[in-house]
């Protein structure tokens, strides 16, 4: 852990406008992520990358209000509707949680406020409807990444399937998702599982799939829970291929995880595998060029989908403000409403993770090149293949 990273302050509210200095900032994001709780290790990367945040945006100055929710439901909701009724912020960053994402969806869509989530599920801006129109999102959607998983598979020889998820949003929409393309790749699904995120065994789960004896299982869960039931299969002695989400792109899950993840094959955006992704990869430049201002911060290695989706964010908002100061000023019902929809109308911006297009009816607008299958070497996430 840097030195910078031990100095992070610990408060619930933090106002990134004290460390840059400015007496007023005329363009104002707030964010609500989980900077302590069960999604800490998802919370912690993500705060540092928006601490790397610029201080101005397209020549305005910026305030940054991030705040913590503890990795529940219940804080999200209470921090978006102070960010959106008492701070007025122009726009909200987070949640890094899908049930949180959820739950702030309703707030979003009453204040008028634009919402990118870097949470994971496509639930959170699909079906696309009144509330969701206020709603995008950064990370690749679950049906996204289930199609390079189930390729790998397809491609390796594996005909049966383990699944064990989260039992709330995330591992529901995996599992939704998974099945569906599962089924079209002709892989057999022998065996389905849920557990919580706080659970501390999951024995009787895993002793059910390994019954069924599959040539694989999918893990679906997110950062370190998500080692759990990998741990469980090692020490059960299970020998078939492991695979994960890319929910599991923490520093935390590689050091809970030690030798017991190695070898993991998980979906990733580009970003999380810049080092090792191949020259002839359209993301490689902009991925490298934010890895190398990361680990400038924090160090060697540090880098990961969390910082990387929220460097995202950053940038889509930079490059939707311009647009909207065409048609208002910041801290204005028009402002949220101009930005919105330059948000919406996102061309072929190139993020860390991938190259963003949207549209009214696509609030992600990610394309095959926002993802490619990596592996775990070294206790490092490795490229193996694909996103061309």
């Amino acid at each position: 852990m840097s030195s910078r990273l031990r100095r992070l302050p610990s408060m619930f509210g933090l106002s990134l406008a004290m460390l840059a200095a400015p007496a007023f900032a005329q363009i104002k994001i707030g964010v609500t992520i989980s900077s302590t709780g069960p999604a800490a290790a998802i919370g912690i990367p993500t705060k540092n990358a928006m601490l790397l945040w610029p201080k101005e945006i397209a020549g305005q100055k910026a305030e940054y209000i991030i705040l913590d929710d503890a990795s529940d439901v219940t804080n999200a909701t209470r921090n978006m509707r102070r960010l959106t009724a008492e701070e007025k912020v122009d726009a909200v960053v987070g949640p890094v949680t899908t049930p949180n994402a959820l739950a702030m969806l309703d707030i979003a869509a009453e204040s008028e406020t634009p919402m990118i989530a870097l949470a994971a599920s496509s639930a959170i801006v699909e079906p696309m409807d009144a509330k969701r129109a206020w709603a995008f999102k950064i990370p690749q959607n679950d049906s996204h990444m289930a199609t390079i998983i189930t390729q790998h598979m397809s491609d390796n020889g594996i005909k049966t399937v383990g699944f064990i998820g989260f039992a709330d949003a995330y591992g529901e929409g995996w599992w939704r998702e998974f099945s569906k393309v599962a089924e079209i790749r002709k892989l057999k699904i022998v065996g389905s599982e849920r557990y919580a995120r706080t659970d501390t065994s999951v024995t009787g789960q895993i002793l059910k799939l390994m019954t069924a004896q599959p040539d694989a299982i999918l893990v679906a869960g997110s950062a370190t829970p998500a080692v759990l039931p990998q741990k469980t299969l090692v020490e059960r002695g299970y020998k078939g291929r492991i695979y994960q989400t890319h929910g599991i792109g923490t520093l935390d899950f590689l050091r809970v995880g030690g030798k017991d993840v190695e070898g993991t094959f998980f979906p990733s955006g580009p970003g999380v595998v810049a080092k090792t992704l191949p020259n002839s990869n359209a993301n490689k430049k902009t991925a490298m060029d934010f890895l190398r201002r990361y680990e400038a911060a924090y160090g060697p290695d540090t880098m990961t989908q969390f910082s990387a989706d929220a460097w995202g964010a950053y940038l889509l908002i930079a490059n939707a403000v311009p647009q909207a100061l065409k048609a208002a000023q910041p801290g204005t019902r028009e402002f949220r409403a101009a930005l919105r929809t330059a948000i919406e109308n996102t061309k072929n911006l190139m993020v860390p993770q991938g190259v963003i297009t949207m549209s009214p009816k696509d609030h992600v607008g990610l394309d095959q090149r926002s993802r490619v299958m990596g592996r775990i070497v070294g206790n490092k996430f490795t490229y193996a293949y694909g996103g061309e």
